[in-house]
């Protein structure tokens, strides 16, 4: 057991994506396979992984690892997102806003597997442009790294949550 998994043993893991790519030698391919994978506490720390190896099992494994060590924390406002929030990478552009209880996890594929670990249980969320799962999963990302809480803006500014929000 890694030090990684001694200090979160209750991680959520999900696998996004297997792919199968193949390198042309002079004596014919060489198949080997990628995996696409996100973690989270399903309290607002979540991360994505990549992993590249000759068999599944061993590439979802690699993946699983590069997810622990690429893991940020979100600031949720209890089961939804703060407010509404948008990004893009690469042709991918994702947009979330946050949900009233009881609506659930709108939204598609890769995008939902991020939320679903992150602990996001109400948004609804729509994916445009590309749709290839490693930019979604990225955009998806960049978007919930760059929300803020109104706490952290209230202490940035110095004044208190009640004087922002006038």
């Amino acid at each position: 057991m890694s030090v990684n998994d001694q200090k979160t043993p209750d991680l959520q893991e999900k696998l996004v994506q297997v792919n199968r790519v193949a390198k042309v030698v002079k004596g014919g391919r060489i198949f080997g396979f990628t995996a696409l994978t996100v973690v989270g506490d399903g309290n607002g720390r979540v991360g994505f992984g990549r992993g590249k190896a000759r068999e599944v099992p061993v590439a979802i494994q690699k993946a699983m690892e590069s997810a622990k060590k690429n893991m940020i924390n979100v600031a949720l406002n209890g089961t939804t997102l703060q407010y509404p929030v948008s990004a893009r990478h690469g042709a991918s552009k994702v947009f979330m806003q946050p949900a009233s209880d009881g609506t659930g996890i709108i939204a598609g594929g890769a995008m939902r597997a991020v939320l679903e670990v992150a602990g996001v249980q109400n948004v609804l969320a729509k994916c445009y442009g590309s749709t290839n799962p490693v930019n979604v999963v990225r955009a998806t990302f960049e978007g919930l790294k760059d929300m803020t809480s109104p706490e952290a803006v209230a202490a940035k500014r110095g004044k208190t949550v009640e004087e922002i929000s006038e």
